[in-house]
C-alpha cells in the first residue's frame, strides 16, 4: 500500500473554505481565486492523501465523503496550530503590549484578584490594565469580541469554540439565606423546601446563556445581573441563594447570613478557566498574567458550575 503524500497548508485551506462555504465558487470568492485553481487544488489533495474527499457525481453542491468527514477534524487542528503560530509571532514581533484588557467572572475570589494584579503592576510598570467583571458567559463574550484580550470565565468557556482554556481554579458556592428566613429555620430541611421559596439567581446580558438556568431549584426567582445587590438582598432575608464562601465568610461569623444544609446540595465548586481567543493568542504581558492565575490557584478543586 502506498503511504500518503503531504499536503500543503493551501491545500488545506481550499479544502476547508469549501466545507465552510460549501461550494467550489463560493470557496473561490472567499480566497479571491479562480475556481478553476481551487478544483485543481483539491484534485491535487486528493492525490496526495489517495483518497477522494468529495462526492460530486449527481450533486449540486459537493458533499463530504467518508475520509472527507475524517479528514476534516485534522484539517481543522492543522489550521487552527498555523493560526495560533502566526499570531504568535505576530505578538512576539511587536513586543510588549501597551495595553492589557482583562475580564475576570465575578465570583474570582478578590483577594485571589488583588494580590495577581498587584504582582502584575510590579512585573509591568508601563502596561496600562483595563479590567471587566462581569458574571457567567459574558466574560467569554468580551474575550471572543475583542474587547478583552483575556479573561477569568466560569465554566460556561468550556462549551464555545474558538477559545482556548487553561484550568485557573475553583471556589467553592454555598447556599445562605439570612437567620430569619424561613428556610434558616427548618431543622432539618425537607427535601423539596427550597422549591418554596424565592430563589436569587445570577444572570447575564450575554447571548451566550441566553435561556439558560444553572443550579436553579425554584420556580420562584429574581435575576440579578450584580452579585452584590444579591449579597445585599440575601442578608435582608428576600430569598436565598449560593454565594462564593470567601464573599460571605464575614457574615457567617457574624451570623447575618446561615449556611443552608440542605438535602439536595446545591452549591459546589465553580470552576475558573483563564481564556483567550485562538486566533488572537496574548502578548507577553497577558500571557504573564494568565500564568499567575493559573499558578495561584494550583490548590484549587474542580467541580461543577453553580451560581
Amino acid at each position: 500500500m502506498t503511504a500518503p503524500g503531504t499536503p500543503t497548508f493551501d491545500q488545506l485551506r481550499l479544502f476547508l473554505a469549501i466545507v465552510e462555504t460549501g461550494s467550489f465558487g463560493a470557496a473561490a470568492r472567499k480566497l479571491n481565486r479562480a475556481v478553476s485553481v481551487v478544483s485543481y487544488g483539491i484534485a491535487n489533495l486528493e492525490a496526495q492523501l489517495g483518497v477522494t474527499l468529495f462526492d460530486r457525481e449527481g450533486r449540486r453542491k459537493p458533499q463530504l465523503s467518508v475520509a472527507g468527514k475524517a479528514v476534516l477534524a485534522e484539517a481543522r487542528t492543522v489550521a487552527h496550530g498555523m493560526d495560533g503560530l502566526r499570531a504568535k509571532v505576530k505578538g512576539l514581533l511587536e513586543g510588549l503590549e501597551a495595553e492589557v484588557s482583562l475580564a475576570v467572572d465575578v465570583m474570582l475570589p478578590t483577594a485571589r484578584l488583588g494580590a495577581v494584579l498587584r504582582a502584575f503592576r510590579a512585573e509591568f510598570p508601563t502596561v496600562t490594565l483595563r479590567l471587566h467583571v462581569e458574571a457567567l458567559g459574558a466574560v467569554t463574550a468580551l474575550v471572543l469580541d475583542g474587547k478583552a484580550g483575556v479573561g477569568i470565565s466560569g465554566p460556561l468557556a468550556t462549551s464555545v469554540d474558538g477559545v482556548e482554556l487553561r484550568a485557573a481554579g475553583s471556589v467553592e458556592m454555598v447556599p445562605v439565606a439570612a437567620p430569619d428566613h424561613p428556610l434558616a429555620r427548618l431543622h432539618p430541611i425537607p427535601p423539596g423546601a427550597a422549591r418554596d421559596h424565592v430563589q436569587l439567581v445570577l444572570t447575564d446580558r450575554s447571548p451566550i446563556t441566553a435561556g439558560r438556568d444553572f443550579a436553579v431549584q425554584s420556580p420562584r426567582t429574581w435575576r440579578l445581573a450584580d452579585l452584590g445587590a444579591k449579597h445585599a438582598l440575601l442578608r435582608e432575608g428576600i430569598g436565598w441563594g449560593n454565594m462564593p464562601l470567601p464573599m460571605i465568610e464575614p457574615d457567617l461569623d457574624a451570623g447575618t447570613l446561615l449556611r443552608l444544609a440542605m438535602p439536595e446540595r446545591p452549591g459546589g465548586a465553580y470552576r475558573f478557566c483563564g481564556i483567550y481567543r485562538r486566533d488572537a493568542p496574548p502578548g507577553p504581558a497577558a500571557s504573564w498574567l494568565l500564568d499567575r492565575f493559573v499558578e495561584s490557584a494550583a490548590d484549587d478543586a474542580g467541580g461543577l458550575p453553580d451560581a
